[in-house]
């Protein structure tokens, strides 16, 4: 009997041994702090008449990169981005760059048009044998201001346009994929903004969006938050669930531009870290998990990056702004990292920003 006891026993501690090895591998391999490459000078994309923002990538069945991004014109400030941003595509032979400026996908196409006057923040994927371009767009008077143009700000909805093939045409639609609630005390009453989306392992799919509330005074509003719709077809209808996710006890705002995505039976999320309320490091880039989409936690190793970048010839370079992450897949691990920065509020640029593979790192 006691030699029964003494197997079963020893049997446990090595299934919990295990399970402990398999969770710590899976945590190495999702450690992206770890996984970031110093980057090449060549890997970024800037236009000397632009500011260069959000951008996202998909691979085509060309065997080209198809990079998807935000830009307006320098000569009207960086706060244009509310009022005359539009989503401009890219292409390059490696993932890494350098792309060429192709052509316009979403210009301008009229005020009275949900998305008339400003398409901004595209994240791009495939699902199937087409491409889907998501994106947030709004109208309002057109006017830059050196604050916020809330007439834009409180117009921001979410859009989803489709194609064949990433060079196009591009289907879009006359009214929002995501629109804000028609009740007051919902948390998306005022705007809706920033989708990220991934295909869950059942084949439905999830997305996460940003949005503010009435709660508190208008026109500016809040809380911020981000909220979470689900979907049987990548262009919707999308059923929205009531809770927030990405929130931190105290904090009004902590979190902005994730990017969703599914690993190793779980989902993962990269956020900008407002304040630091996740990573304690300030102003950074964080990471989360879910099992289910719905309840997310910070990862084991939250912080993916500090405000820098590691460039190959010159170090590290300490900048002002390193957000809207948006990684490239390939064969389902990350592989590219791409980020809106900027050395100062007169110029910004896009920088890819190369990943380890996991098995690099055992």
């Amino acid at each position: 009997m006691m030699m029964k006891i003494f197997i079963i026993s020893a049997l446990l501690l090595c299934l919990t041994a295990c399970s402990s090895t398999t969770k710590t591998e899976r945590e190495i391999a999702l450690e992206l702090s770890k996984m970031m490459k110093p980057v090449p000078e060549s890997a970024i994309f800037s236009d000397p008449d632009y500011f260069i923002w959000g951008a996202s990538m998909v691979e085509g069945d060309d065997g080209q990169y198809h990079l998807f991004y935000s830009r307006w014109p320098k000569e009207y400030g960086h706060n244009a981005w509310l009022t005359h941003s539009e989503i401009a595509h890219a292409v390059a032979d490696n993932p890494l760059g350098p792309y060429k400026h192709s052509d316009v996908v979403l210009p301008a196409r009229g005020k009275t048009y949900w998305d008339g006057l400003d398409t901004h923040n595209p994240t791009v994927h495939k699902f199937g044998d087409k491409y889907y371009l998501y994106y947030m767009g709004n109208t309002g008077d057109g006017k830059v201001m050196k604050g916020f143009n809330y007439s834009h700000r409180n117009n921001q909805r979410i859009g989803v346009a489709v194609a064949n093939s990433p060079n196009g045409p591009w289907q879009r639609f006359d009214k929002p994929l995501i629109d804000v609630s028609p009740d007051d005390n919902a948390w998306d009453a005022l705007m809706v903004s920033n989708p990220s989306i991934t295909q869950k392992p059942d084949g439905t799919y999830l997305m996460v969006y940003k949005a503010v509330a009435k709660h508190k005074p208008l026109p500016g509003g809040g809380p911020v938050v981000h909220l979470v719709a689900t979907s049987q077809s990548p262009t919707g209808p999308f059923i929205k669930h009531p809770d927030p996710v990405f929130t931190a006890k105290n904090d009004k705002f902590p979190a902005e531009d994730p990017f969703i995505w599914h690993q190793d039976g779980e989902f993962w999320a990269i956020v900008k870290d407002m304040r630091g309320a996740f990573t304690k490091q300030g102003k950074s880039l964080a990471l989360f998990k879910s099992k289910d989409g719905f309840d997310w936690h910070k990862a084991d190793n939250p912080l993916v990056s500090k405000i820098e970048i590691n460039w190959q010839k010159n170090g590290i370079e300490k900048i002002n702004h390193l957000e809207r992450p948006q990684l490239w897949l390939k064969d389902g691990t990350p592989a590219v990292l791409f980020c809106a920065a900027d050395r100062t509020r007169e110029h910004s640029f896009n920088v890819h920003i190369p990943l380890l593979d996991p098995e690099e790192l055992k």
